[in-house]
């Protein structure tokens, strides 16, 4: 009988969950080897993305766990399949989520490609999310600590890929990912997690666009059209935003924040109004085009749950319609800031389903009236 153990590539960040990932892998008899994957180029100058650091600590957990390391760039792929993607919708006024993307087109689709070049026929990540086999497909699962699920960010990858993939920590709550780190003398074990976008990093998300997008500023106006300030340009704001509006007290006004409520790209106007509450905020309706589905659609009438954002609890909802191409959506309750570009979601219990991108919302028996979010 053969004891050979099974091989698995797996995708070393430099972080502590990628890190015991890895761990747990070679407890369980694997036979571990590590890649580190370049995503974004660090030409701009100042180094913010930090590949260099993580780089360093992938070597650091590499020789502690004795595993090989592996070392790959996909930049390109990263610029033409996400990044212009993401450049894309910020021109047409919508606000995209490139962690989606990339998770589905780079490391759930370019690294297993390259994974299997290198004679693997198994990836596996630090994600905190769960597979479930099943005889016909595998499923995707919230991960088990609430606070750190990442489902949301992984409903775009195939039954095929989860089929070849590991989510070690999945099944574990943070704190326990960092003791065992930590017990096994990792030096990831007290690295902070990173936050936001790779390519972006620290740095003041208005700046960073602006290299890239040009600035057009315009009037910020009030949804009856009374002109209440200057907009830098309608890409830098998305729904709901309160801050960096630069809108003082006026005379008679409520004294209430100013929040975005929607852009007008025909006339470059940004949609501005008071309360957290106003009802140009808030929407029980939403339609989403590009569907995926990590095995099959949802059912016509339907009751589920939703996320029309990264942490969001959830939100009960029915399904009105779903097609190839769109999905429609009843909510039980007014969503607040629901915001073309950004992806709903959809669970079944545990069960992560899949979801599509959101392209307008609005309120039950009238059309709203920055329903598009600036789409139009």
């Amino acid at each position: 009988m053969s004891t050979r153990k099974p091989r698995i590539l797996v995708a070393l960040s430099g972080g502590v969950d990628s890190s015991v990932a890895a761990l747990l892998l070679l407890q369980r008899g694997y036979a571990v080897e590590a890649l580190f994957m370049k995503n974004w180029d660090d030409d701009d100058r100042d180094g913010i993305c930090a590949a260099a650091a993580d780089l360093a600590s992938a070597k650091d957990v590499a020789e502690e766990l004795e595993i090989p390391l592996h070392k790959a760039s996909f930049a390109q792929h990263y610029r033409e399949r996400v990044f212009a993607r993401f450049l894309e919708e910020h021109r047409a006024g919508r606000t995209p989520n490139p962690d989606i993307l990339c998770n589905s087109e780079i490391k759930f689709g370019v690294f297993l490609e390259h994974a299997g070049r290198l004679g693997f026929s198994q990836v596996a990540t630090g994600h905190y999310a769960r597979v479930r086999r099943g005889p016909q497909a595998s499923s995707l699962l919230r991960g088990l600590d609430p606070g750190k699920d990442q489902s949301y960010f992984l409903h775009a990858v195939s039954s095929a890929a989860l089929a070849r993939s590991e989510l070690p920590v999945g099944g574990m709550v943070k704190r326990e990912v960092r003791r065992l780190a930590a017990e096994a003398g990792l030096a990831t074990a007290t690295r902070p997690d990173s936050t936001g976008i790779c390519f972006i990093g620290e740095r003041h998300f208005r700046a960073f666009l602006e290299r890239y997008l040009p600035r057009e500023a315009g009037p910020m106006v009030t949804p009856d059209g009374e002109v209440v300030g200057q907009h830098q340009g309608l890409p830098f704001y998305t729904l709901g935003q309160r801050h960096g509006l630069g809108i003082g007290g006026r005379a008679g006004d409520c004294g209430a924040a100013w929040y975005v409520a929607g852009k007008r790209r025909e006339g470059n106007e940004l949609v501005v109004v008071q309360g957290d509450g106003h009802p140009l905020l808030l929407s029980d309706m939403l339609r989403a085009h590009s569907p995926v589905w990590v095995q099959q659609p949802p059912r016509i009438a339907e009751r589920l749950q939703a996320k029309t954002r990264y942490r969001q609890p959830d939100q009960d909802c029915r399904v009105l319609a779903v097609t190839p191409g769109l999905l429609e959506l009843a909510f039980a309750r007014p969503q607040r800031a629901v915001t073309p570009g950004q992806s709903v979601v959809l669970y079944r219990g545990e069960e992560c389903l899949g979801g599509a991108v959101i392209d307008r919302a609005w309120r039950h028996q009238h059309e709203h009236p920055l329903a598009s979010g600036g789409a139009r």
